[in-house]
C-alpha cells in the first residue's frame, strides 16, 4: 500500500484523539461546560487551540496555493489576518470576556443579543443568528472536508469521497464525545504540530530549490502579473487589492468558532498571553506557508498545482515516516477547524435556536444531535456542491464576520444596538456577502466581496446611533 508509514502515524494519531474524547466525555455533563468548557481555559491552551481553529486547510493547502498561483501579491493577506488576531484578543476581547462573565454568556448569539427588550424581535435575531451559523459553517466545514478528502487522495490513492467521509467520522467521534474540553485539548495539540511542520517544511523546500538566489531568479523570470508586489496592478486598482485582500483578517471579529475561545478563557491574564501565542503562531505559520508557495513554484512551474502545494512539497522531500508526520499535520488543520466549527454550530441550533428546551433534561445530548446533522450537511455540500478550498472558506469567513463584526466593534466602542437595527444589520451584512459571492463576484482579494457587506452591515449600526442618541 502506498505510504505504509503515513498511514500508520495517522492511526495512532487518531486513536489519540478519539482517546482524548472518551476522557474528556466525563467532565461534558452540563450545557456549559459541553459549550465553553466552562470557561477554564489557561493561556497556552486559549492561544495555541484559537490558532490551530483559524488555520485549517484554508492556510496548509489553500493560501500556500493561493501564493504559489498568484505570486508575492498573495501576502498582502498576512498583515490583516495578524491584525484582525490582534484586535479580537486585546481590543474586543475585553468586552467580550468580562461580558460572558457576568451574564453567562455560552455563545455569541448570547452576546449580540444581550441588549435586546422585544421579545418578538429578539426571537427573530436569534432565529436569523443560528440559520446563518449553520449555514456558513455548512460552507467552511465542506471545506475542511474538501482538504480531508485531498489528503487521503495524495497520500494513499483513495477516493476523493471516501478521505472525506473517513475524515468527518473522525472529527465527529471525539467532538460528539468531549464537547468544548476535548475540542481544546485535541487543538492545543495541534496547533503545536501545525506549527513544527509550517516551519521544518517551508524551510526544507527554501534550501532545496536554492535559497534567495533561486527565489529571485524566478521572480525576474516570471511575468509582471506573478512577480509584482501587487500583482501587475497599479494606482487605485493595486490600493483596491491590497484593501481587499488585507481586511479579510479582520471577518475574525464575527466568527463564532474563534471568539468561543476567547469566551472560554479563564481570566485576563489568559486572554492577553493567549493572544501574544495567537499572534506569534501565526506570523510563524502564514508567512512558512509564503515561502513554501514560492519555494513549489520553482519545483513544479505552472503544473497547476495549485491546492496540492503542500502534499507535492512533502512527497517530493520528505521520506517514510515524515510524510506521515506532514498528513497528521495537515489532518491537524483540518480537525482543529471543524471540531470547534461543529460544536458552535450545534450550540447555535441548541441552545440559540431553542432546541434543547424541548428536552430540558437532554440539552446535551440536543447539542451533540445538532452536531451531527450539520456535519452531515457539511459532508453533502462537500461531494455535491464542487469548489475550492480557499474560495468556500473565503465565503463563510467574509459572510460571519460582516453578519457579526459590526455588532462586536460596536459593542467594544460603547454602543449598544438593539431590536429592529440590530436584525437588520445582521442580514444585510450576510445577504450581501452572499450576493457579492455568487452573484458579483471580483474574485479573491476584490475589494467589494469582502469590504462592502461589513461597510453595509456597520452603517445601519451608524445610523441608529445618530438617530437614536440623546
Amino acid at each position: 500500500m502506498a505510504n505504509l508509514d503515513a498511514l500508520i502515524t495517522l492511526i495512532i494519531y487518531s486513536a489519540g484523539l478519539v482517546g482524548i474524547g472518551f476522557w474528556a466525555s466525563k467532565n461534558a455533563q452540563s450545557e456549559d461546560a459541553f459549550i465553553l468548557a466552562d470557561r477554564s481555559l489557561g493561556s497556552v491552551v486559549a492561544g495555541l487551540a484559537y490558532a490551530a481553529s483559524t488555520s485549517s486547510a484554508w492556510v496548509l493547502l489553500g493560501f500556500s496555493g493561493f501564493v504559489y498561483a498568484i505570486g508575492p501579491s498573495a501576502m498582502w493577506m498576512v498583515p490583516g489576518i495578524l491584525a484582525g488576531y490582534a484586535v479580537v484578543w486585546f481590543w474586543s476581547g475585553r468586552v467580550l470576556q468580562e461580558d460572558t462573565a457576568e451574564h453567562d454568556h455560552l455563545t455569541l448569539t448570547d452576546f449580540v443579543s444581550q441588549h435586546t427588550d422585544s421579545p418578538t424581535i429578539g426571537k427573530l435575531i436569534r432565529i436569523a443568528a443560528s440559520l446563518i451559523i449553520a449555514f456558513s459553517f455548512s460552507w467552511y466545514i465542506a471545506a475542511q472536508l474538501q482538504g480531508a478528502g485531498q489528503a487521503f487522495n495524495d497520500l494513499f490513492d483513495s477516493s476523493l469521497a471516501l478521505g472525506v467521509v473517513i475524515g468527518a467520522a473522525l472529527i465527529l467521534v471525539y467532538t460528539f464525545l468531549g464537547g468544548f474540553v476535548a475540542v481544546s485539548i485535541a487543538d492545543t495539540v495541534q496547533g503545536a504540530l501545525i506549527g513544527i511542520v509550517a516551519i521544518i517544511l517551508p524551510t526544507i523546500a527554501f534550501f532545496h530549490v536554492g535559497g534567495f538566489s533561486a527565489f529571485s531568479e524566478m521572480l525576474a523570470e516570471a511575468p509582471p502579473s506573478f512577480s509584482s508586489a501587487f500583482g501587475d496592478r497599479a494606482g487605485l486598482a493595486a490600493l483596491g487589492f491590497v484593501v481587499g485582500l488585507s481586511a479579510t483578517g479582520f471577518g475574525a471579529l464575527g466568527q463564532p468558532h474563534l471568539v468561543a475561545w476567547i469566551m472560554a478563557a479563564r481570566d485576563k491574564r489568559a486572554r492577553i498571553e493567549g493572544g501574544a501565542i495567537a499572534c506569534a503562531w501565526g506570523a510563524v505559520v502564514y508567512t512558512g506557508m509564503g515561502v513554501l508557495g514560492l519555494a513549489a513554484r520553482i519545483m513544479f512551474g505552472e503544473s497547476g498545482v495549485n491546492e496540492g502545494v503542500f502534499f507535492g512539497s512533502a512527497t517530493e522531500l520528505l521520506p517514510g515516516i515524515f510524510a506521515g508526520i506532514v498528513a497528521a499535520a495537515t489532518l491537524s488543520a483540518i480537525m482543529s477547524t471543524v471540531d470547534s466549527q461543529l460544536l458552535v454550530a450545534g450550540a447555535a441550533l441548541s441552545h440559540d435556536l431553542g432546541l434543547a428546551r424541548l428536552a430540558p433534561k437532554r440539552k446535551v445530548l440536543i447539542s451533540r444531535l445538532a452536531i451531527i446533522l450539520v456535519c452531515v450537511a457539511a459532508v453533502g455540500v462537500t461531494l455535491l456542491l464542487p469548489s475550492s478550498i480557499f474560495e468556500r472558506v473565503l465565503f463563510a469567513w467574509v459572510a460571519l464576520g460582516a453578519t457579526f463584526g459590526p455588532i462586536v466593534v460596536a459593542r467594544t466602542i460603547g454602543w449598544t444596538p438593539r431590536n429592529g437595527y440590530l436584525l437588520a444589520s445582521m442580514l444585510t451584512g450576510f445577504f450581501l456577502s452572499l450576493a457579492l459571492t455568487f452573484l458579483l463576484a471580483s474574485g479573491p482579494g476584490g475589494i467589494w466581496t469582502t469590504i462592502a457587506p461589513w461597510v453595509g452591515s456597520f452603517a445601519i449600526l451608524t445610523f441608529e446611533r445618530l438617530t437614536t442618541r440623546k
